[in-house]
C-alpha cells in the first residue's frame, strides 16, 4: 500500500487513494468509453464528452467503488461477507464483487426498488432483505443484518474506499479528454461526486466541477448553499438513485472541491434521457440523465465550453419508461 494511501473507510480519500483504487480494480471493471454527438453539441452550443458509466459492469459506476472496497478487504474480514443498503445499483455492484471474491453479500433493499434492480442483485447470488422505503428503515435493517452475520459494511456512498473507487471515473475521463473546461456529475449520496471532484481538482484544478441534482430531491443543493448538511425529506423524483441523503464524509469534500450545484426539473430529466437514447444510441436511466439535464436547463453556464458529462448508470425497467 502506498504510504500516503488511506486504509480507513472514514478518512477522506486522496488522489493517491484513487490511483491505488484504479490499479486494484483494473481487470475487474470496464474502462468505459466516451461518446460524442455533433447534434447535441449544436443543441447545447458546447462541446460535449459523455463518460458512459451506463456501459460499466452492472450498468453503473457503482462497480468501481464496490470492487475497490471488496478487493481491499483482508481475508479475515472478507470471510464474514459484506453487507449494505441500496436502492439497486450499489447492491448489484457489491453482490458482483462479492461473488467474484467468493464471499457472501447481504443487500438491504427498499420494498419499492425497481424490479430490474432487484433482479440484478439476485443474479449475483446475494441475499436480499427488504425493508420499508425510508432511510431510517434501511439503516436499522442493515444494523440488524450485520449483528446477525458479522458482515463488513460497505456503505453505498459514505465510505472512503467507495469514494476512491468512484474517483477512477475522473482519472479515465481526463486521460480520454484532456482538454476539458468543466465536468458535470449527478449527486445523490455524493460518493461519485466526491471522488470525481477530488481527482479533478488534484490533477486539473482549473477545471470546474458542477454537480446536478433533481429539484425534488435537493438536499445537496441546500446543504451546499447553507454550508451545513440538510436532511433529505420525502424526495420526489424519477431519479431513484438520487433520493438518498448526502453523505457525512462526502459533504466536506464537496464543499472543498465542487464549484457549484444546480438543480433540474423532472421534465428536463426525461428530455435528457430521451435525447441520449435517440442521439447517443445508448440506454440511460433517469439518475444517469441528470447531468445532461443540467446542460439543457442551464445552457448559459456551459455555452462554448468543453464539457465532460458523466452518465452514471443505465439500469431501467423497460416496462415502466417515463414516456
Amino acid at each position: 500500500m502506498n504510504r500516503r494511501e488511506s486504509n480507513s473507510a472514514t478518512t477522506a480519500p486522496t488522489l493517491a487513494d484513487i490511483e491505488a483504487a484504479a490499479a486494484r480494480i483494473a481487470g475487474y471493471v470496464h474502462r468505459t468509453p466516451v461518446l460524442t454527438s455533433h447534434r447535441l453539441d449544436e443543441w447545447c452550443t458546447a462541446t460535449l464528452a459523455f463518460k458512459c458509466e451506463n456501459l460499466q459492469k452492472v450498468g453503473a459506476f457503482k462497480a468501481r467503488g464496490a470492487s475497490n472496497a471488496v478487493l481491499g478487504l483482508d481475508d479475515a474480514a472478507a470471510s464474514r461477507g459484506v453487507a449494505t443498503h441500496s436502492s439497486g445499483n450499489h447492491g448489484a455492484a457489491l453482490a458482483m464483487a462479492a461473488q467474484r471474491r467468493g464471499i457472501p453479500a447481504h443487500i438491504v433493499m427498499p420494498a419499492n426498488a425497481p424490479a430490474v434492480k432487484k433482479a440484478a442483485v439476485e443474479s449475483y447470488g446475494a441475499f436480499i432483505i427488504e425493508c420499508e422505503p425510508t432511510l431510517v428503515a434501511r439503516e436499522e435493517t442493515l444494523v440488524r443484518v450485520v449483528s446477525e452475520t458479522g458482515a463488513e459494511v460497505v456503505h453505498p456512498y459514505d465510505d472512503a474506499r467507495v469514494i476512491a473507487g468512484q474517483g477512477t471515473v475522473a482519472l479515465e475521463l481526463l486521460e480520454q479528454v484532456p482538454e476539458l473546461d468543466v465536468v458535470v456529475v449527478p449527486v445523490g449520496g455524493g460518493g461519485l461526486l466526491a471522488g470525481v471532484a477530488t481527482a479533478v481538482k488534484a490533477l486539473k484544478p482549473s477545471v470546474e466541477v458542477v454537480a446536478a441534482e433533481p429539484a425534488g430531491a435537493d438536499d445537496a443543493f441546500r446543504s451546499f448553499g447553507l454550508g451545513e448538511r440538510q436532511p433529505q425529506t420525502n424526495p420526489q423524483t424519477i431519479a431513484d438513485g438520487l433520493r438518498t441523503s448526502l453523505g457525512e464524509l462526502n459533504f466536506p469534500i464537496i464543499q472543498r472541491c465542487v464549484d457549484t450545484i444546480v438543480t433540474v426539473e423532472e421534465e428536463s430529466i426525461v428530455k435528457a434521457m430521451r435525447l441520449q437514447w435517440t442521439r447517443l444510441k445508448t440506454v440511460v436511466e433517469p439518475s444517469g440523465a441528470v447531468s445532461f439535464a443540467a446542460l439543457l436547463e442551464h445552457p448559459e453556464r456551459f455555452r462554448d465550453r468543453r464539457v465532460g458529462v458523466v452518465i452514471s448508470g443505465g439500469n431501467v425497467d423497460l416496462d415502466h419508461l417515463p414516456w
